[in-house]
């Protein structure tokens, strides 16, 4: 016959299964950037803290990335040669990384410094940065964040952000699905669907926390710091519920355009930039991140080759000088993203100024399955300095990430596998 308390985690357990931390993944053609507008309510987020995440899945060639010379004098590179109007806005990190190994498999650790299967006996598992701030700061937005990327490609669908759960967060797979999220109002029956399987997950939740709550007094401390830590994550779903509940009948604003067709991650990339942009200047939303990934295709940039492919290039010169290409029109269009955040206005700065704006990678050279020496590029709020630092000392990345979150207004003194803050 079983236990009391056996039964109790089996219901635990079950009720988890069925119920796993909900994920609230709930940003253009040039000229579209440049006659959006949209309805922002007067005083709607004006002057908050923002961030941005924009990672790739096989990095960059750093020796056509980084420059020789350190500080404000460094010399421009080839793939940093589109960034040359904006380059007073950017700082370059040369030397952070996580200290982990596994090559493809550790990319998934580029937000949170923490391998997924080591994040089990972690207080804050592997969550990343993103997620972080999200439950920090994300009730204040219709949306705790948005997660844009795809679902196909190596080792599957993005794995850029990850809940404290250890939970991957889904992400939104184009720009017809961004642009439905931030702009086209549910019908009244959908809404009130929603609001009933609102209540539902509440009761579940309540009955997750009962079920933990008396198991407290029967377990040996291992165990209640264990289910301490559980009753954490319910409590971060419960906080994200109630958020989520409250914006069920509040208005989206107006659609600067019509909703677009979704075409491929090459050409659809300027126009989801867009969207991250406009989903930040409605305050939609205050945390986004987006992977390009698997989806990413050389040959919609006329490369008859597979990305995956090129990235273990063994040297060949021109299999180099595709990615170059590649990773060329990656960059170029980040720093459209960082010009279009400099051209929206925040209060008496631009949104630039508010939003602090990472990119880089999980992976340092996928030709040799490194992830040391991450390509790192951060602009706006705060960070656009116009310099190179190259970081001579071991210096884990989650300390600059430590750095963003304080930032934001978060008092916490670690993140990850920080040993400090950042300087």
């Amino acid at each position: 016959m079983r236990s009391p308390i056996s039964r109790r985690r089996f219901v635990l357990k079950s009720l988890a299964g069925s119920l796993a931390i909900p994920v609230l993944p709930s940003l253009a053609d040039d000229t579209i950037g440049a006659r959006s507008v949209v309805d922002v309510a007067p005083g709607a987020g004006i002057s908050a803290r923002r961030f941005v995440a924009i990672g790739n899945l096989l990095g960059f060639q750093r020796k056509h990335l980084f420059p020789e010379t350190a500080g404000k004098e460094f010399e421009s590179t080839r793939l940093l040669e589109s960034l040359t109007s904006i380059r007073d806005r950017l700082t370059i990190y040369r030397g952070l990384n996580h200290g982990l190994k596994g090559g493809h498999f550790a990319v998934h650790t580029f937000l949170s410094g923490v391998l997924h299967h080591e994040a089990k006996n972690r207080p804050d598992g592997n969550v990343t940065v993103d997620q972080f701030i999200a439950d920090a700061i994300g009730s204040q937005t219709r949306f705790a964040s948005l997660t844009v990327g795809c679902e196909g490609g190596i080792h599957g669908g993005c794995q850029m952000a990850w809940t404290r759960s250890g939970i991957r967060v889904a992400p939104i797979t184009g720009p017809s699905a961004l642009f439905e999220k931030l702009f086209v109002e549910d019908s009244l029956g959908q809404r009130e669907k929603q609001r009933v399987a609102n209540g539902l997950q509440a009761s579940i939740l309540d009955s997750m926390l009962d079920e933990a709550r008396s198991l407290s007094g029967q377990i040996n401390k291992e165990d209640n710091d264990k289910l301490d830590q559980y009753l954490t994550s319910v409590r971060d779903v419960e906080k994200r519920l109630q958020s989520k509940s409250q914006w069920i009948d509040h208005p989206k604003p107006n659609a600067p355009f019509e909703r677009p067709a979704d075409r491929n991650t090459v050409h659809d990339l300027p126009l989801l930039y867009e969207l991250i942009a406009l989903a930040l200047q409605t305050d939609s939303t205050r945390v986004a991140t987006l992977e390009i990934g698997g989806s990413f295709l050389p040959q919609d940039l006329g490369i008859d080759k597979s990305y995956h492919g090129l990235s273990h290039h063994g040297n060949d010169a021109e299999a180099i000088e595709h990615l170059v290409k590649l990773e060329q029109y990656q960059i170029e269009h980040f720093g459209k993203f960082v010009a279009r955040l400099s051209e929206l206005t925040d209060g008496d700065q631009s949104l630039l100024d508010s939003t602090a704006v990472l990119f880089g990678s999980g992976m340092a050279d996928a030709n040799s399955h490194t992830n040391d020496d991450l390509p790192i590029i951060m602009a706006g709020g705060g960070y656009g300095r116009g310099e190179f630092k190259n970081v001579t000392q071991q210096v884990p990345l989650c300390n600059l990430y430590l750095d963003i979150i304080q930032r934001l207004g978060i008092e916490v003194d670690s993140f990850g596998t920080s040993t400090g803050t950042f300087a």
